[in-house]
């Protein structure tokens, strides 16, 4: 595997932990990073000095790349910006909003910038705003997610025409068979999110690990489309939300349902009845926790089997 993706990044595998929310702190990001992969912390769940700290501890437990995911739907994005650039984070992926607004801000201080995509249409913008490379991200994927509900299979080769700069896929992924299939699409890397979740080096509560392990097909759902579309575990939390649409919610009422916090409390709390649990598709593929080391041998050696078997095909 090595791509484009090795080489922008300077990274041994084209492999990328999502910058995941209430998940993806300095311990996940590093320990990806040490396996040859990019590790991303996510600014999206952190109060400024917070990111800053997780920066420090994980430049001290690695010595390879990584960067930061900054979704610009989320407050502090001035103060997030600044502090990355001040404690020398070289690799930025934005998400959630309009690649324009910071992208030659973070070229011109040296920055290699990636922005996550639900579409062709949007990343044909993205690469017109400068950035190095998209995440084509399909609607499997779990956490914030696009509204057109495009998947995986179908968005990356589409994508793969449209733009000139490298494409990594994300949505679904989760296995090496499934990094092979989408870099024969044309994909040059991948993001994986929810395989990384479910590791013990994930900083999210052993409450909504032990969650990812029982999910089965059906049991996640894209919802509140109004706000900000997110893919969630079906649980109370949920069915509230699917009452409130049920008696004609409007998206004032559907804002004070989520109110604040909702995330934190599902993902980094534990409460598996009324927290947001964030997770794709490809939960029902999961079945035990394991070290992020373990996650990459398993993806390595399936990623070879399955090469090698289409050798014969």
């Amino acid at each position: 595997m090595n791509t484009k993706i090795n080489q922008l990044f300077g990274i041994k595998y084209p492999i990328i932990q999502g910058g995941m929310i209430w998940n993806s702190g300095w311990k996940l990001a590093s320990a990806v990073s040490n396996q040859g992969g990019l590790g991303l912390i996510g600014a999206g769940s952190m109060y400024p000095d917070i990111l800053r700290e997780n920066i420090q501890k994980c430049r001290l437990a690695t010595n390879s790349p990584f960067g930061v995911n900054v979704p610009m739907l989320y407050p502090d994005i001035e103060e997030v910006m600044e502090i990355i650039l001040q404690e020398k984070v070289k690799i930025v992926f934005t998400s959630a909003g309009n690649p324009k607004t910071w992208t030659q801000y973070l070229k011109e201080n040296g920055v290699t910038v990636a922005h996550v995509v639900s579409s062709s249409k949007f990343a044909i913008k993205a690469q017109e705003a400068g950035v190095d490379a998209v995440v084509a991200e399909g609607f499997e994927a779990g956490g914030h997610n696009g509204r057109e509900e495009t998947t995986t299979l179908c968005l990356i080769p589409h994508v793969v025409e449209m733009v000139d700069i490298p494409v990594i896929a994300a949505g679904g992924i989760g296995k090496g068979s499934q990094i092979a299939a989408v870099l024969a699409l044309g994909a040059q890397g991948v993001q994986i999110g929810s395989r990384f979740a479910a590791t013990y080096e994930s900083s999210s509560h052993e409450n909504f690990k032990n969650e990812i392990l029982k999910a089965q097909e059906g049991d996640t759902q894209l919802t509140l489309k109004e706000l900000a579309p997110v893919r969630l575990l079906k649980n109370k939390f949920y069915q509230k939300v699917q009452d409130a649409y049920a008696n004609g919610a409007k998206k004032e009422d559907l804002a004070e349902l989520l109110g604040k916090r909702r995330a934190k409390k599902g993902m980094f709390e534990g409460d598996l009845h009324e927290g947001e649990l964030e997770i794709g598709q490809v939960s029902a593929l999961i079945n035990e926790i394991l070290s992020v080391e373990e996650v990459f041998n398993e993806l390595l050696s399936e990623y070879t089997a399955t090469i090698e078997k289409m050798k014969f095909l």
